[in-house]
């Protein structure tokens, strides 16, 4: 009698795990694809950068991430991610940027460690470990992205309600600390403001 029970809550969760494994692999390629939009950038920025004009391969792979970044910002805000809430465009683009910038230095990292500690200083070297490095910083970046730009609209939910939560705490101490009126002292009490405790 209990595996009656047990089998449909078994295949809702099935269900349910299924659904989030579809959703996760379509956001997963429109961040792919809109990646590989940002990598065609960068390396069409930063080969001319490093080769022709002859720009160092840091100062070239900056150039080129911050031009690939605004376009991989409006690529993900408006296309990948446009069905999970934001923080405003402001809140959001900042922690995009920061964000960025941490896969920048996982960018830099590698393309270091090969120029510097493995002296691999090639162009085409070069080319492949910025690639390498792009490679390790998107992985990173699905992850934050989710997880802190452009999260599920449940879970800005929740994080607007315990910022609202924040905010009304000053006013109740505040009502708290009012003077007693008429003898009788009121204050933030179980029933709300103003009401005796």
């Amino acid at each position: 009698m209990s595996s009656t029970r047990t089998t449909p809550g078994l295949v809702q969760r099935s269900a349910g795990t299924i659904r989030h494994f579809r959703h996760l692999l379509h956001e997963g390629a429109k961040f792919l694809i809109v990646g590989l939009i940002g990598i065609g950038v960068t390396n069409l920025v930063f080969i001319p950068l490093h080769g022709p004009l002859g720009l160092g391969p840091l100062t070239s792979v900056t150039i080129a991430t911050i031009v690939a970044t605004v376009v991989t910002f409006l690529g993900n805000r408006y296309w990948s991610f446009r069905h999970r809430e934001g923080a405003g465009t402001a809140k959001e683009g900042v922690t995009f940027l920061f964000l960025n910038g941490v896969g920048l230095l996982i960018q830099y990292a590698v393309l270091g460690f090969s120029n510097y500690a493995l002296g691999l200083t090639t162009k085409i070297d070069n080319v492949i470990a910025v690639n390498l490095g792009i490679g390790l910083g998107t992985l990173f970046r699905f992850w934050s992205y989710r997880k802190w730009v452009w999260v599920p609209p449940d879970v800005h939910l929740a994080r607007l309600r315990r910022g609202r939560h924040r905010k009304g705490r000053p006013q109740a101490v505040a009502a708290a600390s009012a003077p007693a009126v008429g003898g009788v002292r009121r204050c933030a009490g179980p029933n709300g403001p103003g009401h005796p405790a």
